[in-house]
């Protein structure tokens, strides 16, 4: 089915983020919304990261799921039991592995598209050219459609993702195997690619709540299934905790928590190394003091390895293709801006009705210290949205 010819808003993309803008944007009743998503199945949270252990607490992902009423009203009208009851019965007060969280988002994205309201389609944006009266003539490649489709709305907001970051190595690397982090982050989907019996070293470059699962996966199986399989770690800096302070978190985003933060202290730490478990395969290859101290770290240790990963972050997903008046917006000419939750161009003035959120946009935030994070993480995402959102609301 063809979505209508113009509509309150567009909305790309249906992982935790994009289902939390569909929400708030329901509750505040602007009409029908085109909702745009090659699969509605809980976006990269689901397909790639069911088995990572959260940093956040069961607590937050139930008020996540309760924020606003149209949640609330999927969960009252989904048959016990379900993904919600399920979360419920969890200690509310630690961590939980991801699948639960994305259990719960699929089955809210699946009761949001039975809207009235909502109109999901299957596909991409390709491109969306904003005209001098303000409204945005958005294309839509289907994924069960040969041609294009074009929907005109004065509000777009992109939630488009991001994927792990790979960036060139300070050494010739080509005879070393790249290993994806998703593959790393999904025990499963790791113990079959590495293989069992040959002599196997898996470089890991970073030392974020990324790269110390990743340490904690391969670590599983090298003591397990794989026993010829060693680990070089390569990192910069000493590992960081998140700490609890009297009402907020220091390092909240950037800072170590839940299972990662447990395996960190009690294997990888300096003085816990040598003598622990995960030192019989973790080789930690300190790259601190500059360039050309990395450099020589590098040179000396990556050529004996087989595999590399690297946890370095995360980088945004290709985004459609931008114009104003038929003119190409390049992606330099226009800057995110977490304030109200859109973009300003290259002279600093808001786009108008050019919105984002999500891992790709999130809010800017700073902690009494003066410390700047970027909050990512789904109540984060949902707070951030209930603040901006009716700006957006009034503003298109």
């Amino acid at each position: 089915m063809s979505p209508p010819p113009r509509c309150a808003a567009v909305v790309v993309g249906a992982g935790p983020a994009g289902l939390a803008v569909v929400g708030n944007l329901l509750e505040k009743q602007l009409g029908t919304i085109v909702w745009v998503d090659p699969y509605f199945q809980g976006g990269r949270v689901n397909r790639k990261y069911r088995e990572v252990p959260s940093n956040t607490k069961v607590a937050l992902f139930q008020a996540f799921a309760t924020a606003v009423q149209p949640f609330r009203s999927v969960i009252n009208s989904t048959r016990i039991p379900n993904a919600f009851t399920t979360m419920a019965k969890l200690d509310q007060e630690t961590t939980c592995h991801l699948h639960h969280a994305a259990d719960v988002v699929r089955s809210l994205t699946d009761g949001i598209v039975k809207m009235d309201q909502v109109h999901a389609f299957r596909g991409h944006v390709t491109a969306a050219n904003l005209d001098r009266t303000h409204s945005w003539t958005v294309r839509i490649q289907g994924a069960d459609t040969p041609d294009d489709l074009e929907v005109m709305t004065s509000r777009l907001i992109l939630c488009t993702g991001s994927s792990p970051a790979q960036t060139p190595m300070p050494v010739d690397a080509d005879n070393v195997q790249r290993l994806d982090l998703d593959v790393v982050l999904k025990p499963s989907e790791l113990a079959s690619t590495l293989p069992q019996k040959a002599p196997t070293t898996v470089a890991v470059v970073g030392a974020s709540h990324s790269a110390i699962l990743a340490l904690l996966n391969l670590h599983d199986l090298a003591r397990s299934s794989h026993p010829h399989l060693r680990i070089k770690w390569f990192t910069r800096h000493p590992l960081r905790y998140a700490e609890y302070k009297d009402g907020w978190i220091l390092r909240d985003n950037t800072g170590l928590k839940g299972r990662a933060a447990d395996f960190a202290r009690q294997q990888l730490e300096d003085s816990a190394l040598p003598t622990s478990d995960a030192g019989r395969f973790i080789t930690k290859v300190d790259c601190a003091g500059g360039q050309r101290k990395e450099t020589a770290q590098y040179q000396k240790h990556l050529p004996s390895c087989t595999y590399l990963t690297q946890a370095i972050g995360y980088i945004r997903d290709p985004l459609p293709e931008l114009s104003i008046n038929g003119s190409l917006l390049p992606p330099d000419d226009f800057q995110w801006d977490s304030g109200f939750g859109g973009f300003t161009d290259r002279n600093g003035g808001p786009i108008p009705g050019l919105y984002g959120a999500g891992i790709a946009f999130p809010e800017r935030v700073i902690d009494p210290y003066g410390n700047v994070e970027h909050a990512v993480g789904f109540f984060k995402f949902m707070k951030f949205l209930n603040r901006v959102s009716p700006q957006w609301a009034a503003m298109a």
